[in-house]
């Protein structure tokens, strides 16, 4: 049996000289406790983070929130704007109906019921905040109209409309189809 403790004490044996050597080779080091005012201050600059961040975050969620309210808002506003668009060429045709029927005696009734129709059709449409652009005689807007043509007027100024082609339409202020417009050079 001594052989057998002999390699078991040999393996414990450089455990213990480690231990020794910890205990009496170094020097235990002194933690010192900070000072009272340390801490306080260091609760303070804590204190002081925190607060910052809760109020950068109750400032984003206010810029969310109104953010979020204003996208409603574009939404309620801008929503039929893809079908009043797709209605615009329904009143197209109705004004060029009337406008085919001309002064026919034989087609007045019809073209009193495409009258009503139209009217019916674009009192409704106004009803949803789309409104008529005809620019007629005023001044050339690139904003609102757009140029078909230019044409030497001596009658009229530079930049002025003579002829709306196609009326255009705003929804809400904003341009649903400019309006098609023939605009006077001036004079020659």
């Amino acid at each position: 049996m001594a052989q057998n403790e002999t390699p078991a004490q040999d393996q414990n044996a450089p455990v213990a000289e480690e231990l020794e050597t910890a205990q009496g080779g170094v020097e235990p080091e002194v933690i010192s406790e900070p000072s009272a005012e340390d801490e306080i201050a260091a609760l303070q600059a804590a204190v002081a983070e925190a607060k910052d961040q809760t109020v950068r975050a109750h400032a984003e969620m206010q810029n969310i929130r109104r953010r979020a309210e204003q996208d409603v808002e574009k939404a309620h506003r801008y929503a039929l704007e893809k079908f009043a668009g797709e209605l615009l060429p329904v009143v197209d045709n109705l004004e060029r109906a009337i406008a085919a029927y001309g002064d026919d005696e034989h087609q007045k009734a019809v073209r009193e019921g495409v009258e009503m129709t139209l009217d019916l059709f674009v009192n409704t449409l106004k009803k949803f905040q789309v409104e008529q652009v005809a620019p007629q005689g005023e001044g050339f807007n690139p904003e609102l109209h757009q140029a078909v043509s230019m044409v030497p007027h001596p009658e009229i100024a530079a930049n002025k409309v003579v002829d709306v082609m196609m009326k255009g339409y705003t929804l809400n202020g904003r341009l649903l189809r400019p309006a098609m417009v023939v605009v006077s050079q001036g004079k020659d």
